[in-house]
């Protein structure tokens, strides 16, 4: 009798254990989940494989390592580390790993250590939702010694129904039910985005980006971050380059006289190749905004993708960068054209109206971002349906 009560008592406590992992489990997913859709959103590693990483290499939160340094994926320092870094025994006794003030920092870092590494290269090539070729993939390329690597993250990814955080970040699934969590989270808990888009059920926007102040390189090419108002001729005599040499460098953006929105300059021709080999577009992005941010003239980009100056690809469709995709990507809802008159709707705005006269290479997007307004406004205010053509007027209501 005495075995038998030994016996339950271990089980009782094994469950009890168990459920306790669970909950700490569920407890990471519900904590990173927005930041590993809005980093798939911003790079392309699927969310459900960032989460399982992150869960196994911080034992859901609770490792030493991840509680000194917030590193949530392992990644040691290397030569190329220029931030802080914490001293910890992993393959060998006091290795040097990165350190984070956040997690998020940490997040993105891993993300950028596998988009910027050529190792990682092929993984990109992958179908987003197959996480098991990501899973052997990481494997194969090096990212853990472990032989059960990827076995231990599939596990993670299926036990835990990852794969949906993928498709929310892909568009593929409503976020609605699914980031309402499990476990319901005191309010207090919550972050700010993620109580927002618990209200909104929506999967959240890809996070703004940052640059340094000052020059600095994309695609091994001179750049600078330039904020609106400022003038492009000054721009030009600070860094010695001529102000038509300028606007040649941008793809021969439209000629002015100030910046009009916060964007990335160019003081050097770009290449015609990428630095990696593909990118994912992100919701809002342009066709030139991508050949901006990827350091690649549009033209070479077009071609790569077989697509015109007038067409943007859609969310969620992948780029290539150094040769030509097999196939043309999916194309945004694309908007321009009036509508005929007897098929205007009355346009509601009490304000007055600026009219704005569409220049080449100018997109929705970007003259949404001139003028501090939604481009949901601008298609509206005008009726658009189509693409819009150099020349055309739009009224802008202030």
């Amino acid at each position: 009798m005495r075995r038998i009560l030994i016996c339950l008592c271990l089980l009782v406590a094994s469950t009890a254990v168990q459920a306790q992992d669970k909950n700490i489990i569920q407890t990471y997913i519900e904590t990173y989940r927005e930041l590993a859709i809005a980093e798939m959103q911003r790079t392309g590693v699927p969310a459900s494989i960032k989460l399982a990483q992150g869960i196994h290499e911080t034992m859901a939160g609770t490792s030493v390592l991840v509680n000194k340094s917030n590193n949530h994926f392992g990644i040691k320092c290397k030569s190329t580390w220029k931030g802080e870094s914490v001293s910890h025994d992993d393959d060998a006794r006091g290795e040097c790993f990165r350190k984070y003030v956040r997690a998020e920092d940490s997040y993105k870092d891993h993300s950028d250590f596998l988009r910027g590494n050529q190792r990682y290269a092929s993984l990109f090539a992958l179908d987003p939702e197959d996480y098991k070729s990501w899973a052997y993939g990481l494997k194969k390329a090096g990212y853990a010694t472990n032989p059960k690597y990827p076995v231990i993250i599939i596990k993670l990814i299926e036990d835990y129904n990852l794969q949906d955080y993928t498709l929310i970040a892909l568009g593929k699934k409503p976020a609605g039910d699914i980031m309402v969590a499990k476990r319901e989270i005191p309010a207090n808990e919550l972050p700010v985005v993620a109580a927002v888009q618990r209200e909104e059920m929506i999967a959240p926007p890809a996070p703004e980006k940052t640059y340094p102040d000052g020059e600095f390189r994309i695609n091994d090419t001179k750049v600078v971050f330039a904020r609106k108002g400022t003038s492009f001729l000054a721009i030009a005599q600070q860094y010695n380059i001529p102000l038509k040499r300028l606007f040649e460098f941008n793809d021969d953006m439209p000629e002015e006289e100030e910046v009009a929105f916060d964007q990335l300059l160019f003081l050097q021709r770009k290449r015609k190749t990428g630095a990696t080999d593909f990118h994912l577009v992100q919701p809002g992005e342009t066709i030139y905004d991508i050949a901006q941010e990827e350091g690649i003239r549009l033209e070479s980009l077009l071609e790569y993708n077989h697509l015109t100056e007038e067409q943007d690809p859609a969310a969620g469709e992948t780029l290539y960068l150094k040769k030509k995709a097999p196939a043309k990507p999916k194309l945004a809802a694309t908007t321009g054209e009036q509508l005929p008159a007897a098929q205007v709707a009355p346009v509601k705005a009490s304000a007055a109206y600026v009219t704005h006269v569409v220049q080449p290479k100018e997109t929705l997007y970007s003259i949404s971002r001139k003028y501090q307004v939604p481009a949901e406004s601008i298609t509206e205010w005008n009726q658009l349906v189509a693409v819009l053509k150099p020349g055309q007027t739009l009224k802008i209501y202030k």
